[in-house]
């Protein structure tokens, strides 16, 4: 018997709205050429800038469609207004991918607290706050949704020899965050996921290393870093209807880095 064609099976984005946070480096800027790429109308999201504006210029130049929007995502206030421009120039946002995010690579007891506002304000609250304001406007409007938190496999493995025990704890909440918006977000239409990368080639990586050196990398089965462009196929997943079946979850995408 012919198995008939998997109908939800595609990448394409066209005529669809896309928010990507901390898009100005890493895994944010690879998130937003890939989402441009298939189609998507994409709003960049960060605090710097230039680097927007130029990641901007790059997609425009290569026929997509973009935003540089400047944001904190710490900051409350700016977030219902940075999405009212958005929807003003780009339409609904109906994708959003939660990815900044702050390290503290310091032990629990040598941060300020004022770093533990600024860590938690960033890697949770800000998605949670984001979340909820781009919920609320696809419920008005009747409209389904999908919702990607870049969480991290420090969610669910931790190493006390390199100290990052906030940011840990952040993005182990972001992952029972996905587990409960899904859950109450779900007869909306809203999908909730959650992305766990592990040590990913980044300029966070890149300053991890520079304070703890690379020697770490031995002791991984592939002995390397992992690169922006293997979390391709998981994001797209994730906001296609491929995985309109999908919500609560969290897709570990980690090289079998960490211990099983």
């Amino acid at each position: 018997m012919p198995l008939d064609p998997p109908v939800n099976f595609s990448i394409d984005l066209a005529g669809r709205t896309a928010l990507v946070t901390g898009a100005g480096s890493g895994i944010g800027l690879r998130f937003a050429r890939v989402l441009a790429a298939c189609g998507a109308r994409v709003a960049l999201a960060g605090r710097r800038a230039d680097r927007l504006e130029a990641l901007a210029a790059e997609i425009r130049a290569d026929g997509g469609t973009a935003l540089a929007v400047a944001l904190d995502v710490s900051r409350s206030e700016a977030i219902a207004p940075a999405i009212d421009r958005i929807e003003a120039e780009l339409g609904l946002v109906d994708i959003l991918v939660n990815n900044a995010g702050l390290p503290d690579a310091h032990y629990a007891t040598k941060l300020s607290p004022e770093k533990v506002d600024a860590v938690i304000d960033t890697n949770l609250r800000g998605p949670w706050v984001l979340s909820c304001e781009v919920a609320r406007r696809l419920m008005a409007a009747g409209a389904p949704g999908k919702i990607v938190n870049v969480s991290s496999m420090a969610a669910f493995t931790y190493s006390a020899a390199r100290g990052a025990a906030l940011y840990a704890t952040t993005k182990g909440g972001l992952v029972r965050m996905t587990e409960v918006l899904a859950r109450e977000w779900a007869g909306f239409g809203i999908n909730v996921n959650a992305l766990a990368p592990g040590a990913i080639a980044s300029e966070m990586m890149d300053a991890m290393v520079a304070q703890v050196g690379d020697g770490f990398l031995q002791s991984y089965p592939r002995k390397r870093l992992g690169q922006p462009e293997g979390l391709d196929s998981s994001l797209l997943f994730l906001v296609s209807p491929a995985s309109d079946y999908v919500t609560g979850t969290c897709i570990k995408a980690d090289d079998g880095q960490s211990p099983a």
